[in-house]
């Protein structure tokens, strides 16, 4: 992934000084599980950790030797013999190349989402905190981009907030799918390596045991952790896509941040554009291309082919990086989100009480108007009102099959703004309990 886009916390599960001390722990804790079932000489396990357990890898020395190889694994085996020596031969028993590459990625998928956990339970904080300071301010509500009835901003992220505390329990279970350790050998049999030694080295990098592999670990796993990655961006793309609305010109009812020095166009020096948020709906579409690889990666053939390397080779870092940067980014647009309660309620006001319409319809159905009626009378006096001819109010009051009906007083009661929002805290105490 470009820096441009890139943290360096996640970055640094993805470099290649990374992966080859992983690579060297798990075959240096093999060793010792070897040693302990006398397999291997116990001195050759702890000479192993103590010639390379604190060595910095060269790693254009490795790629200097995979160019010969042709093999990744082979290289590093190579290059770690350089300075362990004779004890080396113990090194890599019984194993098989996907031993060490997928129990790899088990370990850094799973670092990887500790972070996204971490910076999904940023973001939840930041959404309810904003929830909470607009629980009762009143925005219209949109169905198919049309006025509707009235929300609040409040319910507005405190659905975002129940949406990424459901992420955070998929991410978790993802997370637990796809940290799973196999070192059973070419094929998978343990024909050449005990099972305990599988066992210890799991313990050892905190993954649990595959309960059957082939030369591989079932990718399965990989597709719905990708899987997972992309759900939760698509949901990044939702709000985004949310506030960039609430910033178009004509609303403006809340936008991102503008700093100080901050320039919006190189043409035209008025601008402010949701550029974060538009940012965000980029990497979002990144992050979800990457999902059909993976799907794709769960039909290999027979106990392994190497089609999938090429993929996860990409996508492991990309959309780990890209997410974990979208979501830092969200979370600070959440957090710095310039709202306009003010725009809030001129917009309420827009159609002339129009938003009320359902409150007359339902309150002309109690009065014993059937329903198809009761929507002719209604939808007779909210047609002009779009058209900008007249007050719903003062409409429904002149005619006469209304107010043979409803009283004005009666009229007056349907058009309380409260009344759509007696139910906040009820949906508030559902959304944040125990939050």
């Amino acid at each position: 992934m470009i820096p441009r886009y890139s943290r360096p916390e996640m970055v640094a599960i993805w470099e290649a000084q990374t992966r080859f001390r992983i690579w060297f722990e798990i075959e240096a804790h093999a060793c010792d599980a070897l040693a302990e079932i006398g397999v291997i000489p116990r001195a050759a396990a702890e000479a192993i950790w103590a010639k390379a357990g604190h060595v910095t890898f060269d790693v254009a020395r490795i790629d200097e030797i995979e160019r010969e190889t042709k093999h990744d694994v082979i290289a590093f085996l190579t290059h770690l013999a350089e300075f362990i020596g004779p004890e080396a031969r113990f090194v890599h028993q019984g194993m098989t190349s996907s031993d060490v590459l997928d129990t790899c990625l088990a370990v850094q998928l799973r670092r990887a989402s500790m972070l996204l956990l971490a910076d999904i339970d940023h973001l939840l904080a930041a959404l309810k905190r904003r929830a909470l300071e607009y629980k009762m301010t009143p925005v219209i509500g949109r169905s198919h981009g049309i006025h509707a009835e009235p929300v609040t901003f409040g319910l507005k992220l405190a659905q975002a907030y129940a949406e990424f505390s459901r992420h955070r329990t998929r991410l978790a279970a993802a997370c637990a799918d796809i940290s799973t350790c196999a070192l059973s050998g070419a094929v998978g049999t343990f024909a050449n390596i005990d099972p305990r030694v599988e066992a210890h080295v799991a313990a050892k990098m905190e993954l649990t045991v595959e309960p059957v592999s082939t030369q591989v670990i079932p990718r399965d796993r990989h597709a719905m952790f990708f899987a997972t990655l992309g759900v939760i961006a698509s949901s990044i793309e939702r709000v985004a896509t949310e506030i960039r609305h609430m910033q178009r010109t004509e609303v403006l009812e809340a936008e991102e941040f503008f700093s100080p020095g901050q320039k919006g166009s190189s043409a035209m020096p008025h601008k402010r554009n949701p550029v974060l948020t538009e940012n965000l709906t980029g990497l979002a579409r990144l992050v979800r291309g990457m999902v059909v690889p993976a799907l794709e990666n769960v039909a290999l053939w027979h106990e392994r082919d190497i089609s999938h390397s090429s993929v996860e080779r990409m996508i492991g870092p990309d959309a780990t990086i890209t997410l974990d940067f979208a979501l830092a980014r969200l979370t600070n647009v959440i957090e710095k989100l310039v709202v306009y309660p003010e725009n809030m309620a001129r917009n309420l006001n827009r159609l002339g009480g129009l938003i009320h319409s359902q409150r007359v319809l339902l309150a002309l159905t109690q009065k014993g108007v059937s329903r198809e009626e009761a929507y002719r009378l209604v939808q007779r006096n909210a047609m002009p009102v779009w058209r900008g001819e007249g007050d719903f109010l003062t409409l429904l009051k002149a005619d006469a099959q209304v107010s043979a009906a409803l009283s004005p007083g009666e009229l007056d009661e349907l058009f309380d703004l409260g009344y759509h929002l007696k139910h906040v805290d009820t949906i508030f105490a559902r959304v944040f309990a125990g939050a």
